[in-house]
Protein backbone atom coordinates (compact mmCIF):
# COMPACT_ATOMS: atom_id res chain seq x y z
CA UNK A 1 0.00 0.00 0.00
CA UNK A 2 1.16 3.55 -0.77
CA UNK A 3 -0.07 6.26 1.57
CA UNK A 4 1.16 9.79 0.82
CA UNK A 5 2.04 12.04 3.71
CA UNK A 6 -0.56 14.52 2.43
CA UNK A 7 -3.01 14.07 -0.45
CA UNK A 8 -4.12 17.56 -1.45
CA UNK A 9 -5.53 16.32 -4.74
CA UNK A 10 -7.99 14.03 -2.95
CA UNK A 11 -8.93 16.74 -0.47
CA UNK A 12 -9.63 19.40 -3.08
CA UNK A 13 -11.32 17.15 -5.63
CA UNK A 14 -14.37 16.85 -3.38
CA UNK A 15 -14.94 20.63 -3.63
CA UNK A 16 -14.13 21.00 -7.34
CA UNK A 17 -17.63 21.89 -8.52
CA UNK A 18 -18.00 24.58 -5.85
CA UNK A 19 -14.57 25.93 -6.78
CA UNK A 20 -15.60 26.21 -10.41
CA UNK A 21 -18.77 28.12 -9.53
CA UNK A 22 -16.80 30.43 -7.25
CA UNK A 23 -14.20 31.02 -9.97
CA UNK A 24 -16.90 31.80 -12.53
CA UNK A 25 -18.41 34.34 -10.16
CA UNK A 26 -14.95 35.86 -9.64
CA UNK A 27 -14.33 36.19 -13.40
CA UNK A 28 -17.76 37.67 -14.00
CA UNK A 29 -17.28 40.25 -11.24
CA UNK A 30 -14.69 42.19 -13.24
CA UNK A 31 -12.92 43.18 -9.99
CA UNK A 32 -9.77 41.17 -9.36
CA UNK A 33 -7.83 42.83 -6.50
CA UNK A 34 -9.32 43.49 -3.04
CA UNK A 35 -12.85 42.98 -4.31
CA UNK A 36 -16.06 41.53 -2.91
CA UNK A 37 -14.59 38.02 -2.56
CA UNK A 38 -11.88 39.17 -0.15
CA UNK A 39 -14.39 41.33 1.73
CA UNK A 40 -16.77 38.39 2.07
CA UNK A 41 -14.03 36.08 3.30
CA UNK A 42 -12.75 38.66 5.81
CA UNK A 43 -16.27 39.05 7.19
CA UNK A 44 -16.97 35.29 7.31
CA UNK A 45 -13.64 34.50 8.96
CA UNK A 46 -14.20 37.27 11.49
CA UNK A 47 -17.59 35.82 12.37
CA UNK A 48 -16.05 32.35 12.71
CA UNK A 49 -13.25 33.48 15.02
CA UNK A 50 -15.36 36.04 16.87
CA UNK A 51 -13.23 39.08 16.04
CA UNK A 52 -14.50 41.93 13.87
CA UNK A 53 -11.32 43.13 12.18
CA UNK A 54 -9.83 40.77 9.58
CA UNK A 55 -7.21 41.86 7.03
CA UNK A 56 -6.47 39.45 4.17
CA UNK A 57 -2.78 39.43 3.21
CA UNK A 58 -0.46 37.57 0.88
CA UNK A 59 0.70 34.76 3.19
CA UNK A 60 1.26 33.74 6.81
CA UNK A 61 4.74 35.25 7.09
CA UNK A 62 3.41 38.60 5.86
CA UNK A 63 0.61 38.38 8.42
CA UNK A 64 3.12 38.02 11.26
CA UNK A 65 5.43 40.67 9.86
CA UNK A 66 2.64 43.17 9.30
CA UNK A 67 1.44 42.83 12.90
CA UNK A 68 4.90 43.71 14.17
CA UNK A 69 5.29 46.45 11.55
CA UNK A 70 1.95 47.89 12.63
CA UNK A 71 3.02 48.03 16.26
CA UNK A 72 6.27 49.74 15.20
CA UNK A 73 4.31 52.37 13.25
CA UNK A 74 2.06 52.94 16.28
CA UNK A 75 5.06 53.32 18.62
CA UNK A 76 4.13 50.28 20.70
CA UNK A 77 7.38 48.64 19.60
CA UNK A 78 10.78 50.16 18.86
CA UNK A 79 13.61 48.72 16.79
CA UNK A 80 15.79 46.53 19.01
CA UNK A 81 12.96 45.52 21.36
CA UNK A 82 12.93 41.89 22.44
CA UNK A 83 10.18 39.50 21.35
CA UNK A 84 9.90 36.16 23.12
CA UNK A 85 9.38 33.31 20.65
CA UNK A 86 9.34 29.50 20.86
CA UNK A 87 12.77 28.08 19.99
CA UNK A 88 11.21 25.11 18.17
CA UNK A 89 8.93 26.97 15.77
CA UNK A 90 9.06 27.13 11.98
CA UNK A 91 11.53 29.78 10.86
CA UNK A 92 8.79 32.08 9.49
CA UNK A 93 7.87 33.08 13.05
CA UNK A 94 11.44 34.22 13.68
CA UNK A 95 11.83 35.85 10.27
CA UNK A 96 8.92 38.17 11.04
CA UNK A 97 10.80 39.42 14.11
CA UNK A 98 14.21 39.96 12.55
CA UNK A 99 12.65 41.48 9.40
CA UNK A 100 11.31 44.27 11.58
CA UNK A 101 14.70 44.82 13.29
CA UNK A 102 13.42 43.37 16.55
CA UNK A 103 15.36 40.81 18.60
CA UNK A 104 14.04 37.23 18.94
CA UNK A 105 14.49 35.70 22.37
CA UNK A 106 14.36 31.92 21.93
CA UNK A 107 12.52 30.15 24.73
CA UNK A 108 12.34 26.41 25.35
CA UNK A 109 9.03 24.56 24.89
CA UNK A 110 7.22 22.11 27.11
CA UNK A 111 8.65 18.79 25.90
CA UNK A 112 5.21 17.14 26.13
CA UNK A 113 3.04 19.69 24.30
CA UNK A 114 5.72 21.23 21.99
CA UNK A 115 4.33 24.67 22.91
CA UNK A 116 5.89 27.56 24.86
CA UNK A 117 6.68 26.78 28.49
CA UNK A 118 5.20 29.71 30.48
CA UNK A 119 7.74 29.26 33.28
CA UNK A 120 10.55 29.67 30.75
CA UNK A 121 8.82 32.73 29.32
CA UNK A 122 8.84 34.42 32.73
CA UNK A 123 12.51 33.58 33.24
CA UNK A 124 13.44 35.28 29.96
CA UNK A 125 11.63 38.60 30.46
CA UNK A 126 13.95 41.61 30.66
CA UNK A 127 13.50 45.37 30.61
CA UNK A 128 13.76 45.19 26.79
CA UNK A 129 10.99 42.60 26.40
CA UNK A 130 7.93 44.11 24.74
CA UNK A 131 6.03 41.17 23.25
CA UNK A 132 5.38 37.44 23.37
CA UNK A 133 4.84 35.76 20.01
CA UNK A 134 3.35 32.38 20.83
CA UNK A 135 2.77 29.59 18.31
CA UNK A 136 -0.09 27.08 18.51
CA UNK A 137 2.26 24.45 17.15
CA UNK A 138 1.01 21.44 15.17
CA UNK A 139 -2.60 22.48 15.88
CA UNK A 140 -2.66 22.59 19.71
CA UNK A 141 -3.45 25.72 21.70
CA UNK A 142 -0.57 27.19 23.69
CA UNK A 143 -0.97 27.61 27.45
CA UNK A 144 -2.88 30.83 26.88
CA UNK A 145 -4.31 31.34 30.37
CA UNK A 146 -0.80 31.59 31.82
CA UNK A 147 0.59 33.54 28.89
CA UNK A 148 -2.24 36.09 29.08
CA UNK A 149 -1.53 36.53 32.80
CA UNK A 150 2.21 36.96 32.17
CA UNK A 151 1.57 39.47 29.39
CA UNK A 152 -0.81 41.54 31.53
CA UNK A 153 1.48 41.57 34.57
CA UNK A 154 4.46 42.65 32.50
CA UNK A 155 2.62 45.00 30.10
CA UNK A 156 3.58 42.93 27.05
CA UNK A 157 1.88 42.50 23.71
CA UNK A 158 0.65 38.94 23.14
CA UNK A 159 0.61 37.86 19.50
CA UNK A 160 -0.66 34.51 18.22
CA UNK A 161 0.94 32.64 15.35
CA UNK A 162 -2.19 30.74 14.41
CA UNK A 163 -0.92 29.30 11.14
CA UNK A 164 -1.58 25.72 12.26
CA UNK A 165 -4.48 25.77 14.71
CA UNK A 166 -7.53 27.40 13.12
CA UNK A 167 -10.63 25.93 14.75
CA UNK A 168 -8.97 24.96 18.03
CA UNK A 169 -10.63 26.26 21.20
CA UNK A 170 -9.40 27.60 24.54
CA UNK A 171 -12.10 27.98 27.17
CA UNK A 172 -14.66 28.01 24.36
CA UNK A 173 -12.88 30.78 22.41
CA UNK A 174 -11.22 30.34 19.04
CA UNK A 175 -7.51 30.55 18.58
CA UNK A 176 -6.83 33.87 16.93
CA UNK A 177 -9.14 35.66 19.38
CA UNK A 178 -7.05 35.15 22.52
CA UNK A 179 -4.24 37.71 22.26
CA UNK A 180 -3.82 41.26 21.00
CA UNK A 181 -3.47 40.16 17.37
CA UNK A 182 -3.17 36.92 15.43
CA UNK A 183 -1.66 35.76 12.16
CA UNK A 184 -3.25 33.07 9.97
CA UNK A 185 -1.77 31.12 7.06
CA UNK A 186 -3.78 29.54 4.26
CA UNK A 187 -0.89 27.66 2.66
CA UNK A 188 -2.42 24.69 0.77
CA UNK A 189 -1.48 22.09 3.39
CA UNK A 190 -3.09 23.92 6.31
CA UNK A 191 -6.39 22.84 7.88
CA UNK A 192 -7.95 25.74 5.98
CA UNK A 193 -5.78 25.77 2.88
CA UNK A 194 -6.10 27.77 -0.32
CA UNK A 195 -4.87 26.66 -3.75
CA UNK A 196 -1.84 28.91 -3.35
CA UNK A 197 -0.52 31.35 -0.79
CA UNK A 198 -2.74 33.40 1.47
CA UNK A 199 -2.89 34.79 4.99
CA UNK A 200 -4.79 37.06 7.33
CA UNK A 201 -4.39 39.26 10.39
CA UNK A 202 -7.15 39.33 13.01
CA UNK A 203 -7.32 41.88 15.83
CA UNK A 204 -9.73 43.91 17.95
CA UNK A 205 -7.32 46.86 17.81
CA UNK A 206 -8.84 49.47 15.50
CA UNK A 207 -5.63 51.50 15.22
CA UNK A 208 -3.58 48.43 14.32
CA UNK A 209 -6.20 47.43 11.75
CA UNK A 210 -6.06 50.83 10.07
CA UNK A 211 -2.26 50.74 9.84
CA UNK A 212 -2.05 47.18 8.49
CA UNK A 213 -4.77 47.79 5.89
CA UNK A 214 -2.71 50.66 4.57
CA UNK A 215 0.73 49.04 4.81
CA UNK A 216 -0.42 45.87 2.98
CA UNK A 217 -1.50 48.09 0.05
CA UNK A 218 1.66 50.14 -0.65
CA UNK A 219 1.10 52.17 2.53
CA UNK A 220 -1.95 53.78 0.98
CA UNK A 221 -5.06 54.76 2.92
CA UNK A 222 -6.36 56.65 -0.12
CA UNK A 223 -5.42 55.87 -3.72
CA UNK A 224 -2.15 57.54 -4.72
CA UNK A 225 -1.73 58.96 -1.19
CA UNK A 226 0.78 56.98 0.85
CA UNK A 227 0.94 57.39 4.61
CA UNK A 228 3.55 54.65 5.07
CA UNK A 229 6.43 53.04 3.18
CA UNK A 230 4.22 50.05 2.52
CA UNK A 231 4.38 46.69 0.81
CA UNK A 232 2.20 44.77 -1.62
CA UNK A 233 0.65 41.95 0.41
CA UNK A 234 -3.02 41.47 -0.46
CA UNK A 235 -5.04 38.28 -0.24
CA UNK A 236 -5.80 37.27 -3.83
CA UNK A 237 -9.43 37.31 -4.95
CA UNK A 238 -9.11 33.80 -6.42
CA UNK A 239 -7.78 32.41 -3.14
CA UNK A 240 -10.51 34.22 -1.21
CA UNK A 241 -13.09 32.52 -3.45
CA UNK A 242 -11.58 29.10 -2.67
CA UNK A 243 -11.38 29.86 1.06
CA UNK A 244 -15.01 30.99 1.12
CA UNK A 245 -15.92 27.49 -0.08
CA UNK A 246 -13.61 25.60 2.26
CA UNK A 247 -14.37 27.49 5.46
CA UNK A 248 -17.86 25.92 5.46
CA UNK A 249 -16.28 22.49 5.88
CA UNK A 250 -13.52 23.36 8.37
CA UNK A 251 -15.20 22.15 11.57
CA UNK A 252 -16.29 18.88 9.97
CA UNK A 253 -12.79 18.24 8.63
CA UNK A 254 -11.21 19.11 11.97
CA UNK A 255 -13.46 16.52 13.61
CA UNK A 256 -12.25 13.91 11.13
CA UNK A 257 -8.67 14.83 12.05
CA UNK A 258 -9.52 14.37 15.73
CA UNK A 259 -10.95 10.91 15.08
CA UNK A 260 -7.81 9.83 13.21
CA UNK A 261 -5.62 11.26 15.97
CA UNK A 262 -7.67 9.42 18.59
CA UNK A 263 -7.05 6.14 16.78
CA UNK A 264 -3.33 6.83 16.53
CA UNK A 265 -3.12 7.75 20.22
CA UNK A 266 -5.04 4.74 21.49
CA UNK A 267 -3.93 2.03 19.05
CA UNK A 268 -0.24 2.78 18.50
CA UNK A 269 1.52 0.75 21.15
CA UNK A 270 5.25 0.70 20.54
CA UNK A 271 7.75 1.44 23.30
CA UNK A 272 10.06 3.03 20.75
CA UNK A 273 7.46 5.70 19.95
CA UNK A 274 6.52 8.70 22.12
CA UNK A 275 3.01 9.84 21.24
CA UNK A 276 1.91 13.50 21.38
CA UNK A 277 -0.02 14.70 24.39
CA UNK A 278 -3.36 16.42 24.02
CA UNK A 279 -4.58 18.78 26.75
CA UNK A 280 -8.23 18.42 25.66
CA UNK A 281 -10.09 17.34 22.55
CA UNK A 282 -11.28 20.84 21.72
CA UNK A 283 -7.82 22.38 22.13
CA UNK A 284 -6.20 20.44 19.28
CA UNK A 285 -7.09 20.32 15.57
CA UNK A 286 -4.17 18.05 14.59
CA UNK A 287 -2.71 20.00 11.72
CA UNK A 288 0.13 17.53 12.18
CA UNK A 289 0.41 14.30 14.14
CA UNK A 290 3.94 14.43 15.49
CA UNK A 291 5.54 11.48 17.24
CA UNK A 292 9.04 11.17 18.69
CA UNK A 293 11.59 8.40 18.20
CA UNK A 294 15.24 8.43 19.26
CA UNK A 295 16.05 6.22 16.25
CA UNK A 296 14.21 8.46 13.82
CA UNK A 297 16.19 7.66 10.69
CA UNK A 298 15.62 3.94 11.15
CA UNK A 299 11.91 4.61 11.55
CA UNK A 300 11.90 6.81 8.43
CA UNK A 301 13.63 4.11 6.41
CA UNK A 302 11.16 1.52 7.70
CA UNK A 303 8.09 3.64 6.90
CA UNK A 304 9.44 4.41 3.44
CA UNK A 305 9.84 0.68 2.78
CA UNK A 306 6.21 0.17 3.82
CA UNK A 307 4.99 3.00 1.56
CA UNK A 308 3.91 5.23 4.45
CA UNK A 309 4.56 8.92 3.87
CA UNK A 310 6.25 10.91 6.62
CA UNK A 311 7.96 14.24 7.14
CA UNK A 312 10.10 16.00 9.74
CA UNK A 313 8.63 19.21 11.23
CA UNK A 314 11.30 20.53 11.61
CA UNK A 315 14.78 19.07 11.05
CA UNK A 316 16.80 22.17 12.03
CA UNK A 317 15.94 24.60 14.82
CA UNK A 318 15.90 28.32 13.88
CA UNK A 319 18.81 29.16 16.21
CA UNK A 320 20.94 26.53 14.42
CA UNK A 321 20.20 27.78 10.91
CA UNK A 322 22.92 29.38 8.78
CA UNK A 323 20.64 32.39 8.34
CA UNK A 324 20.86 33.03 12.09
CA UNK A 325 24.56 32.39 12.61
CA UNK A 326 24.56 35.00 15.39
CA UNK A 327 22.47 32.61 17.48
CA UNK A 328 24.29 29.37 16.59
CA UNK A 329 26.12 29.49 19.94
CA UNK A 330 22.91 29.11 21.96
CA UNK A 331 22.33 25.90 23.88
CA UNK A 332 18.66 24.94 23.93
CA UNK A 333 18.70 21.23 24.82
CA UNK A 334 14.94 20.55 24.82
CA UNK A 335 14.46 22.21 21.45
CA UNK A 336 17.47 20.43 20.01
CA UNK A 337 16.26 17.07 21.29
CA UNK A 338 12.85 17.59 19.74
CA UNK A 339 14.36 18.53 16.39
CA UNK A 340 16.37 15.28 16.48
CA UNK A 341 13.38 13.10 17.34
CA UNK A 342 10.13 14.47 15.85
CA UNK A 343 8.43 12.80 12.90
CA UNK A 344 5.03 13.55 11.40
CA UNK A 345 2.68 10.77 10.29
CA UNK A 346 -0.01 11.11 7.59
CA UNK A 347 -2.83 13.32 8.87
CA UNK A 348 -5.61 14.63 6.66
CA UNK A 349 -9.40 14.30 6.80
CA UNK A 350 -9.82 11.80 3.95
CA UNK A 351 -7.51 9.10 5.28
CA UNK A 352 -9.56 5.90 5.17
CA UNK A 353 -9.93 3.41 8.00
CA UNK A 354 -7.99 0.90 5.91
CA UNK A 355 -5.12 3.35 5.52
CA UNK A 356 -5.12 4.20 9.22
CA UNK A 357 -5.19 0.47 10.06
CA UNK A 358 -2.14 -0.05 7.84
CA UNK A 359 -0.21 2.84 9.41
CA UNK A 360 -0.95 1.70 12.96
CA UNK A 361 -0.15 -1.96 12.25
CA UNK A 362 3.20 -1.16 10.70
CA UNK A 363 4.27 1.29 13.40
CA UNK A 364 3.41 -1.28 16.03
CA UNK A 365 5.61 -3.78 14.16
CA UNK A 366 8.59 -1.42 14.03
CA UNK A 367 11.64 -2.75 15.84
CA UNK A 368 15.26 -1.66 16.13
Amino acid sequence: MKIPFLDLHRQNLQHKQEYMKAFESFVDSGWYILGKGVERFEETLGNYVGIRNVIGVGNGLDALSLILRGYLELGKLQEGDEVIVPANTYIATVLSISENKLKPIFVEPDVNTFNLNPAEVERNITSRTKAILTVHLYGQVSGMDKLIDIAKRNDLLLIEDNAQAIGALCNGKQTGSLGDAAAFSFYPGKNLGALGDGGAVITDDEDLTKVIKAVRNYGSEKKYHNAYKGVNSRLDEVQAAILNVKLKYLDKENELRRKIAQRYRTEIKNKSIILPQCISEESHVWHLFVIRCDKRQKLIDYLNEKGIGNMIHYPVAPHQQEAYVEYNHLSLPITEQLHREVLSLPMYPLLTNVEVDYIIENINNFEY
